[in-house]
């Protein structure tokens, strides 16, 4: 009964709450200025974080680039270099915690602190759980999840101490709906939307509020990392579509970004319809691409 008074005592909260939200939508975002901050992007060397790079070269940001990838992250420091940024390559392997520390204390001393960092490096693979090879799956939870701890652990001090920060984790609508043939990748990414959430409660608890929070979630993305990706949701993403709501989401400090927007909808949908009914739903999504399986019905 006590539960049932509170929430009725509540409710005026929530109507007023609703209205806020829904009038928001209405009202255009101002985007903040991130000209003179350091930026530090993992996975720069292609695709998303790549793409990302740029875009922040262009707001005259400074940008720490990680990748373990050489070649790779020298021509994306080029190419920013290019746009008028500052830019600083490291090789780094973000599945080695010693490599991330190491990396960090470097970065501190030859750079500066860092305020923006960009949890991007991830890596996949399409198998299902018997042709998935022990050593894939601890490479994919290192560099999805745990990394992710190390990185913030070695950057957010700072920003905390600023109470001025901007952490970003690179996830996936994969970290909130499963699809067979990625078990590996699902979990890690229900795992990377977990630590965003979890950071971003831990932040307000501390009294952090200048330390925003964003989290990306897409839809498959055109990056050849997946091959043959089909789905009924809409067409395989480009990076450069992908990477614009990210910097939108980032400069306008949203928490959640997905990728196509619908995907809130599907997630929405999940945890109202019966069981049977979200079933039939997503045979009807008739999400495909190339897998291995390694599962024999004898």
């Amino acid at each position: 009964m006590h539960y049932v008074l509170d929430f009725i005592l509540m409710l005026p909260l929530l109507i007023v709450f609703c209205i806020e939200s829904l009038v928001k939508l209405f009202i255009p975002k101002k985007k903040k200025s991130v000209a003179g901050e350091i930026v530090l992007i993992t996975g720069a060397g292609h695709g998303i974080g790549r793409l990302t790079a740029y875009e922040f070269a262009k707001l005259k940001t400074k940008l720490v680039l990680w990748d373990i990838n050489k070649s790779g992250i020298e021509e994306t420091a080029l190419k920013c270099r290019k746009l008028g940024a500052q830019a600083h390559p490291f090789v780094v392997d973000c599945s080695k915690r010693d490599q991330i520390y190491s990396a960090a204390k470097k970065v501190k001393e030859e750079v500066g602190n860092v305020s923006i960092l960009v949890n991007n490096a991830g890596v996949v693979y399409t198998s299902d759980l018997f042709a998935t090879q022990d050593a894939q799956i601890e490479k994919t939870f290192e560099v999805n999840v745990l990394a992710h701890f190390w990185t913030t652990k070695a950057f957010l001090p700072d920003m905390m101490k600023n109470n001025h920060g901007h952490i970003v984790t690179v996830a996936s609508a994969a970290g909130h709906t499963v699809v067979p043939f990625l078990l590996a990748y699902c979990s890690s990414k229900f795992a990377a939307v977990g630590f965003h959430r979890a950071l971003t409660d831990e932040l307000a608890a501390l009294g952090k509020h200048g330390v925003k929070t964003s989290c990306l979630c897409p839809n498959f993305i055109n990056t050849g990392f997946i091959k043959n990706p089909s789905t009924n949701l809409g067409p395989t993403l480009e990076p450069e579509e992908v990477v614009e709501n990210l910097m939108y989401g980032i400069l306008t400090e949203k928490k959640m970004i997905f990728v196509p927007s619908s995907i809130k909808l599907l997630m929405a949908f999940e945890k109202i319809l019966p069981e049977r009914f979200l079933a039939v739903l997503k045979h009807r999504l008739n999400i495909k691409f190339d897998a291995v399986i390694g599962y024999k019905d004898k």
